[in-house]
């Protein structure tokens, strides 16, 4: 057994404290990640924070309309909201289909969005992988890569540091809302869009997130829905049952007349993280629902992808998923 330091946390700047006096801490909420990745030798932390009993579970309307989702609110709490439900039906149907009941009842939600790769090298010890030891290698490329990385990559396998996919489909619907994210660290409070929060391999391939080691996540903050729009989230998986995705999209789109005024699409099981179709949202807007349309609209933000021999798949899968959550959203 690998000892640890357990501490539970009193408030927020206690802890935000706590992980600056102890280098190497980890938070410690609903642990259905972290004490996997314990088990399995992925992390040894030489301490942990407890903030399960903080009072950051809350859900509630902002003064703006806005929805405040408290960091440590649980997943099954979070969909089963009314204000959830009513008018974020994306952010529902993420969260519903990420995981059993079991877990949804265990999981936070701004655990949810630092959930790490469930890549099966980063899982395996064994193996190389830049994410667990920087400068080892990445066994994926050339390896089992399947539930990998299409887009976000290098040009290059040679400039490739990490090909892994981000699994959260919270995250997803997130970034598609575009959702803020609300970090307490050593110097007060601050915001920033969730689509910040996350970044690509680079040079650091280890670090998912731009969160400094002693940042904690308070809240995440989405915006009132456009007003008459419809949203929808479509999770593609190797078996009925609960599975990290393949594919994923997140919709949100508004008609006017017809016509699509406004469309806000993310994809998930595609990147290194939640990716934010922009260039398929440009082809949407001011333009008439059709097939020939979302296909084009797919093609468009597929035009930099870049598969790996095993994963070539996902390029026609994002495409009739895309599509189909579209004819969803425009045919109601």
């Amino acid at each position: 057994m690998i000892p640890f330091t357990y501490e539970r946390a009193d408030d927020v700047a206690g802890t935000v404290d706590f992980l600056r006096d102890h280098p190497g801490a980890k938070l410690l909420a609903g642990g259905t990640n972290l004490v996997d990745q314990m088990k399995l030798g992925i992390a040894n932390p030489p301490a942990l924070v407890d903030i399960s009993r903080l009072p950051l579970d809350q859900i509630g309307e902002n003064p703006d309309g806005s929805l405040r989702l408290g960091a440590t609110a649980r997943n099954a709490d979070t969909a089963a909201h009314p204000l959830v439900r009513r008018r974020y039906p994306m952010l529902a149907r993420a969260l519903l289909s990420g995981a059993s009941p079991q877990l949804r009842n265990l999981a936070t939600n701004a655990g949810n969005l630092l959930q790490r790769t469930r890549c099966v090298y980063f899982q395996d010890v064994t193996t190389p992988c830049n994410k667990r030891t920087p400068g080892s290698g990445c066994s994926a490329i050339g390896g089992y890569t399947r539930y990998h990385a299409v887009l976000g990559a290098p040009d290059t396998d040679a400039q490739a540091t990490c090909v892994a996919t981000h699994p959260s489909d919270l995250a997803v619907a997130l970034t598609a809302l575009d959702a803020r994210v609300v970090v307490q660290g050593p110097d007060g409070e601050r915001d920033f869009d969730v689509r910040a929060l996350y970044r690509l391999p680079g040079e650091h391939p280890d670090r998912d997130t731009v969160l400094e080691p002693h940042d904690v996540i308070v809240a995440i903050d989405v915006p009132a829905p456009t007003p008459g729009s419809t949203s929808t989230y479509r999770k593609v998986r190797d078996r009925a049952s609960y599975a990290f995705a393949l594919v994923s999209v997140g919709a949100e789109i508004s008609l006017n007349d017809g016509t699509i005024a406004e469309a806000r699409v993310a994809f998930g099981g595609v990147a290194h993280k939640p990716w934010r179709a922009e260039r398929a949202e440009a082809v949407l807007r001011g333009q008439q629902p059709s097939r020939e349309l979302f296909a084009e609209a797919a093609d468009a933000e597929l035009a930099a992808a870049r598969p790996l021999d095993g994963n070539e798949f996902k390029i026609p899968l994002v495409r009739r998923t895309l599509t189909a959550v579209l004819e969803e959203l425009t045919t109601r």
